[in-house]
């Protein structure tokens, strides 16, 4: 997102720092080619296909992932600000998600039930469910949450700015991430994470052990996630040369 869903109110967090810091891999993640091509109306519609089939597999790994992280956030959120009431959201939603994905693949004449994951699909569904074990900090978790969320939201947000050519036939689907709905919520969720950060980076996390051990991690974790998403877009538009390390 790197802050276009709120204008004019910039963000100061350890995730910008990370954005920062790591903006090579980041706009690999959020300009990928694929991305590209369907922002200039070049998309090879089979990779859009191969594509549509693999995010079907992913999400429905993501559903078990998020209800990990609501759970971390019952334990270990803050209350006061609606840590749970944002990831709920975020979980009813994945319902109508799977819906369309459904119904697009049926539009495009893709088979779902004979869509196989191919392998940057297993490994980053296997990432998925390394993060769901109950040892994964919550700070952990949620980084990784914004993270996957904001890939997708930039991603498909830059599809539809001014000057696009963006498929009239793919527009429905960079709108379902590139909206400004989807902007706020991804928004919430980097201040969830921004939050967490900042309390473990000052230790003032209970019951946690090396709180700055969490900060590490979760940038590791942010990290991945970028990796995993190059990877996922390279599949999807057939190319070879896969970075992100296994589970």
């Amino acid at each position: 997102m790197d802050g276009k869903s709120n204008p004019g109110v910039p963000y100061d967090g350890m995730t910008d720092t990370w954005v920062k810091k790591h903006r090579l891999i980041y706009i690999g993640a959020t300009r990928h080619p694929f991305i590209l091509s369907i922002r200039d109306g070049t998309v090879d519609l089979s990779a859009f296909k191969r594509w549509l089939g693999q995010d079907y597999i992913f999400v429905r790994a993501f559903v078990p992932f998020v209800a990990s992280v609501l759970i971390k956030a019952y334990k270990k959120g803050d209350e006061s600000s609606g840590d749970m009431e944002v990831i709920l959201s975020g979980l009813g939603s994945l319902n109508d998600e799977i819906a369309w994905f459904k119904q697009e693949a049926s539009k495009w004449g893709v088979d779902l039930s004979q869509v196989a994951p191919e392998k940057p699909t297993q490994d980053y569904c296997g990432f998925l469910e390394e993060l769901m074990r109950p040892e994964v900090d919550y700070t952990v978790a949620m980084a990784a949450f914004w993270a996957i969320e904001a890939v997708y939201q930039e991603s498909f947000a830059h599809c539809l700015e001014e000057g696009s050519k963006t498929p009239i036939e793919l527009q429905e689907a960079c709108q379902r991430w590139g909206n400004d709905g989807f902007g706020r919520y991804c928004s919430s969720l980097r201040n969830i994470a921004d939050r967490q950060l900042e309390k473990a980076a000052s230790g003032s996390v209970p019951l946690v052990k090396v709180s700055e051990d969490a900060v590490s991690k979760a940038e590791v974790t942010f990290l991945r996630v970028l990796e995993y998403e190059v990877d996922f877009w390279n599949m999807s538009c057939g190319t070879d040369g896969h970075s992100a390390p296994k589970p």
